[in-house]
């Protein structure tokens, strides 16, 4: 049985400022109706068994969210305390696994691909196996279609011209000049980033080859805590693992590493380039998501979240505008955002972690405006969901119902507000917001005192386990 392993742990601020590590890009419907991590478990083949999800702690609801969404049956999700890279990520899930005296094949899917032509990726996905029973570790490669400098490259032993080929060496991001060289060689393919073996034989293989690595996840998952849908390694442990990709743990040094060829679509989106190759285009090669008029522009992708953005006269650029960022940029220099991403984390800068909007597992909030002394927010409680009953010692907040019944918890009262309702909270008074009916309720919640940060939460009751 092959079980699919989703590694969702990415803080995708190569396309920032959609993507935020509070909110990565994994979890935004950037093509299809749908995000790239559900897309990731849409197609998985029928006869595979239900997956395992890693994913950072930060990004747990929005996980169990998502998947509730898609309506789709999975054997936990793994809670990462911090990113390691995709090494420990699997090796974790492989002993998980093992634990449960299982051995199956498992496949490695990111969960910020882009995926087309579903029928060859699943052929791809049965010659793997068949060679993945016979103790080999596969990565699917994908045809270069072009000399790109963003992706890692696999050189292959293309002698056979089988099905698959033996792989000789891993490439991390080339310069242009090589890209170039390995485009026209033909030995070359993409490193999908996608693999499949046996989770006996990649830890033994991660044991031999990086045995420091292999002892922090034995270590990390010797008890393993079940709550609800997620589970919870030693974090302690797991935070003395060294960080590394499976690529150079284990792939490029084993003797049993096989490339199988997938010539399907495929991009992991890793710029606003790639997004652009990818995506619908007008006729002047033009892709605009938004409220969006251009005039003599041409080759451009220009996004806009929630106001008229109108550009005139300029070709090969990308513009980005959230509610709190702009992005202009020359296409080909989109891959260059970590810089200013570098820039916002040494700054300390909120605009690298969360958008204007900010989701918890009950809802989300919209941060409208603020200034000396207040903050005005949208808040949105789903059916069925309510906040953690609270205090605050810095600051009082007065509601209004927008759509929706609210239930409140004020003190030792507790009462129902409809729309044009409102009420005051006073500071240092225990409350609780709480939606009890079967449609989305909105508040408007305006905040006054001399420190708004979330940090002023005092949580005494919680559906969601939060300190």
């Amino acid at each position: 049985m092959i079980t699919p392993i989703i590694l969702s742990g990415g803080s995708g601020t190569r396309l920032w400022p959609l993507s935020r590590s509070s909110y990565p890009k994994q979890f935004i419907n950037l093509v299809k109706e749908k995000s790239t991590f559900q897309e990731a478990i849409l197609r998985l083949p029928n006869k595979t068994d239900n997956p395992l999800i890693i994913c950072n702690e930060e990004h747990r609801f929005i996980v169990a969210e998502q998947l509730r969404q898609i309506e789709s049956k999975n054997q936990g999700i793994i809670l990462e305390p911090i990113a390691k890279n995709t090494a420990p990520a699997i090796a974790i899930a492989a002993m998980k696994l093992l634990n449960d005296h299982q051995d199956p094949i498992l496949l490695i899917l990111s969960a910020d691909h882009i995926i087309e032509n579903k029928e060859k990726f699943q052929n791809a996905i049965m010659i793997a196996q068949e060679i993945a029973e016979s103790d080999k570790l596969v990565a699917l490669g994908i045809k270069p279609t072009r000399a790109e400098t963003g992706y890692g490259y696999i050189e292959v032993d293309n002698v056979n011209k089988n099905q698959y080929y033996k792989i000789n060496s891993f490439t991390e991001k080339p310069n242009q000049e090589d890209a170039n060289d390995y485009f026209s060689s033909g030995n070359y393919y993409w490193n999908s980033g996608i693999f499949m073996f046996k989770a006996s034989i990649y830890l033994r293989e991660l044991k031999k080859f990086e045995p420091e690595i292999y002892n922090a996840c034995i270590n990390s998952t010797n008890t393993l805590l079940i709550d609800s849908d997620f589970i919870r390694m030693n974090d302690n442990e797991f935070i003395k693992c060294p960080e590394m990709s499976i690529d150079y743990a284990v792939m490029e040094k084993t003797d049993d590493a096989i490339v199988v060829p997938f010539e399907g679509s495929w991009s992991d989106i890793g710029s606003w380039e790639a997004l652009w190759n990818i995506k619908t285009k007008d006729s002047n090669n033009n892709v605009t998501d938004g409220d969006v008029i251009l005039d003599e522009v041409s080759d451009s992708y220009v996004y806009s979240s929630n106001k008229l953005v109108s550009i005139i006269g300029l070709s090969d650029i990308i513009v980005v505008d959230t509610q709190d960022a702009l992005l202009v940029s020359n296409k080909k220099n989109s891959q260059n955002i970590k810089n200013i991403v570098n820039v916002l984390k040494n700054n300390k800068r909120s605009e690298v972690e969360n958008n204007r909007k900010v989701y918890r597992p009950w809802g989300y909030f919209d941060s409208i405006d603020f200034g000396k002394g207040f903050q005005v927010k949208r808040i949105f409680v789903n059916p069925g969901a309510k906040l953690s009953l609270q205090k605050h010692q810095k600051r009082s907040e007065h509601w209004v119902v927008v759509k929706g019944i609210a239930l409140i918890t004020c003190g030792t009262k507790n009462f129902k507000l409809s729309a044009s309702q409102s009420t005051y909270i006073p500071r240092g008074e225990v409350h609780r917001l709480e939606n009890c009916e079967i449609i989305p309720l909105e508040i408007i919640e305006i905040q006054t005192g001399d420190y708004l940060g979330e940090d002023d939460i005092i949580r005494l009751e919680d559906d969601y386990q939060r300190n």
